[in-house]
């Protein structure tokens, strides 16, 4: 009796993962060209799926990118905690990581700046969607030092966030703009002397 053949068929990729296929791509290509000139048929092309795919995922581009920058929250914000745990009951250590991972992060040859940042200089219309996030999850960093400024025992922890959230905004830039070898190779050292400014005095 002959053996029937069994032809095995591709198996689909999971739902998410086209998902996570757009979003990933999506997410590359705007960083390193910029929200305005990456369109659609790009991301589609790059992506290796259906235009039908992407739309039914994501609606317009817009909720691409306001989508690519909530990812982008989740990773920076996860790096921040796992700064924190690995310096767990030193705040001091903690805030330092925090700038430490910044640093290392301008040194690297694909960094092109602060993705909230390069979001909010691509659309000037103060509705749009993107500009709103990134002034949320800037407020929510701001918070975040003040919360390790508190910790630390800053004699002014509102003045000390302000200052630590303006050094790492301007890290980004001056990274972006010059490089390792701009003014952000001191970041470090400006933040230790932020930081001893605010300390009380050892007596």
């Amino acid at each position: 009796m002959a053996t029937k053949k069994v032809v095995k068929r591709a198996v689909e990729p999971a739902v998410e993962n086209v998902r996570d296929r757009i979003l990933s791509t999506a997410r590359d290509l705007i960083y390193r060209e910029g929200a305005r000139a990456v369109g659609v048929d790009r991301i589609v092309a790059e992506s290796g799926v259906a235009k039908m795919s992407l739309y039914r995922w994501f609606p317009s581009k817009d909720d691409l990118i306001v989508a690519v920058l909530n990812e982008e929250r989740r990773r920076i914000l996860a790096a921040w905690d796992k700064n924190m745990e690995l310096h767990k009951g030193a705040p001091l250590k903690q805030l330092r990581a925090q700038f430490e991972g910044l640093a290392a992060a301008i040194q690297r040859p694909n960094y092109r700046g602060c993705p909230f940042l390069n979001a909010v200089t691509a659309f000037a219309d103060a509705s749009h969607p993107a500009r709103a996030l990134a002034r949320q999850f800037k407020d929510e960093i701001t918070a975040l030092f003040r919360g390790l400024a508190v910790a630390v025992g800053a004699k002014n922890p509102d003045l000390l966030a302000q200052q630590l959230s303006l050094i790492a905004d301007g890290a980004h830039a001056s990274g972006q703009c010059s490089g390792k070898e701009g003014p952000a190779a001191e970041l470090i050292s400006i933040v230790d002397a932020l930081v001893a400014a605010q300390l009380p005095a050892k007596r």
